[in-house]
């Protein structure tokens, strides 16, 4: 089979992914995923939609306004910019493949509003289905594109580097072969970092793995440190915890104590619909105090609730919660990393051969705090145009033969306990509220955890979390969704993306544990 895979090698069956692979056609590609295409990836799991200015009105510029207001001041103006401009074409794209976007009487988008918009621009799919609608959609796209080979149950450990390129990835399948697959082009699609953390929105296979593999094979990380927890998370002891989209805040339910009072507008003037790292914290304070956080809906959607979120209403129903008449119990999980591989604005990396696309890229258009549904749009956006990119980049002949495949121990045998650890770690000391000598504590555990293991998978996992520890113990002030309790306020000086390399992390790491 490997003799056989096409020249260009897409690691992620995500939104990203996927969507890059379908612009590539009829270019062949391969794509390896752990989980079937389709189901893959966080996207699956999105509830609100995708921003875009469709509404009469609302134009690429307003939306490009939001978005660097929400982003604490570190995103890259043009690239949002460029961003919302392609917006409305993308979603048309996703349309003409049959996504069954919401729409009005006449025909025309109905786009819902959630925080931080100026305007109704969510373009969504019953409510809050819109990441299974459209996953669904893409998988029986792929399924008739014959020139898109999908490799199923194959979870990437390492990028192959030969003359300081990409040449290839190392890849583990289920029965615990490993794989070296050459390749002359290598998209990363591997999704976010949510399983980092012991609560999180996301599916296990978001455990930040493409960070690490792109950082070991020599590329640049940039704001590795603004992790988004998302506010509305429904606290039922899940893992993952099913989510309360915010499309349910932008149709008027409210966040209250158990007292019933709305304590968001005692935070910040727009209550409930605050950006979301100021609704996180919010929510956050009020748990940790003992008061809880519960999302009222019952008179903004009360029985209408099946139809409308049928997604939120049935993971409220699994836990013996009537959504229509009772509060929905909430605390906020990691949902969401701005940080990632750095890209430009055509996904290209540092590391020649090498692209990221999705969650797993920093592209700049996010910033210090991500706006509510910019996540889909810019996997779309920036899926289209690294198989653009990749089309139109000559692509050198791979001449490096493989290595023999060989066994690695069966999956009971990975070294679960220093995951597990790690989780309790992160988000014990690098969660919604981070202060210095937490960070630091997280820093020298984590690099204590990465000597004690030799399970590339764990080590993966760990690369990952010392990113982030490290450039939020760097970075000495608050901004966006980055809050440290002994640096509460922004310091202009560091109103900068961060990008560093894993040396300079290890230098960090090196100077914490001296």
């Amino acid at each position: 089979m490997r003799e056989n895979l096409p020249p260009i090698l897409i690691v992620g069956g995500g939104l990203a992914g996927v969507f890059c692979a379908l612009k590539l056609a009829p270019t062949p590609v391969a794509i390896f995923a752990p989980t079937p295409v389709g189901y893959s990836g966080s996207s699956f799991w999105a509830q609100g939609g995708i921003a875009a200015a469709v509404e009469e009105g609302d134009t690429p510029e307003s939306h490009a306004d939001d978005t660097v207001a929400a982003g604490g001041g570190l995103v890259e103006r043009d690239i949002a910019l460029g961003m919302a401009q392609e917006a409305r074409a993308r979603v048309e794209d996703l349309a003409a493949m049959g996504t069954p976007f919401d729409r009005s009487a006449l025909g025309g988008f109905l786009p819902s509003q959630e925080a931080a918009h100026s305007r109704r621009r969510i373009v969504r799919v019953q409510g809050d289905v819109a990441g299974r609608a459209i996953m669904d959609i893409l998988a029986k796209e792929v399924a008739r594109t014959p020139s898109i080979h999908i490799v199923e149950g194959y979870s990437a450990q390492e990028i192959m580097v030969r003359g300081g390129r990409a040449v290839g990835v190392r890849a583990r399948d289920d029965a615990g072969m490993i794989h070296e697959t050459p390749c002359a082009a290598l998209i990363l699609a591997t999704g976010g970092v949510g399983h980092l953390y012991r609560v999180t929105t996301n599916p296990l296979e978001a455990r930040g793995i493409g960070v690490a593999m792109a950082a070991r094979a020599g590329a640049r990380i940039a704001d590795a440190e603004f992790v988004q927890f998302h506010p509305t998370a429904i606290d039922i002891d899940a893992d993952p915890a099913p989510l309360a989209t915010e499309a349910l805040r932008g149709e008027g339910a409210t966040i209250v104590d158990r007292d019933g009072r709305r304590f968001m507008l005692d935070v910040d003037p727009n209550g409930e619909l605050a950006p979301r790292d100021i609704v996180a914290r919010g929510v956050f304070a009020s748990v940790k105090a003992g008061k809880g956080a519960f999302l009222d809906a019952r008179s903004a959607i009360g029985a209408e609730f099946p139809t409308r979120f049928p997604t939120v209403y049935a993971s409220c129903m699994s836990a013996g919660i009537d959504p229509s008449r009772e509060l929905i119990p909430i605390a906020p999980a990691a949902h969401y990393h701005m940080g990632g591989v750095w890209t430009d604005d055509r996904g290209r990396t540092k590391l020649d051969g090498l692209w990221a696309v999705g969650e797993v890229a920093s592209t700049g258009v996010h910033g210090a705090n991500r706006l509510a549904s910019n996540s889909l749009l810019e996997a779309i956006v920036f899926g289209a145009r690294v198989a653009a990119d990749v089309l139109a980049t000559p692509l050198s002949p791979v001449e490096w033969r493989p290595k023999a495949e060989r066994l690695e121990p069966a999956p009971r045998d990975k070294d679960f306990a220093v995951v597990e650890e790690l989780r309790d770690l992160m988000s014990a000391n690098v969660g919604v509220i981070r202060n210095g000598a937490g960070l630091a504590v997280a820093v020298r555990s984590i690099r204590r955890m990465i000597s004690r293991t030799s399970d590339i998978e764990a080590r993966n996992m760990l690369t990952t979390g010392l990113f982030i520890a490290a450039a939020a113990l760097q970075r000495r002030e608050s901004r966006g969704a980055h809050f440290r309790s002994d640096f509460p306020q922004p310091d202009p000086a560091l109103a900068r993306r961060s990008l560093t390399t894993l040396d300079a992390v290890l230098r960090i790491a090196d100077e914490v544990e001296s």
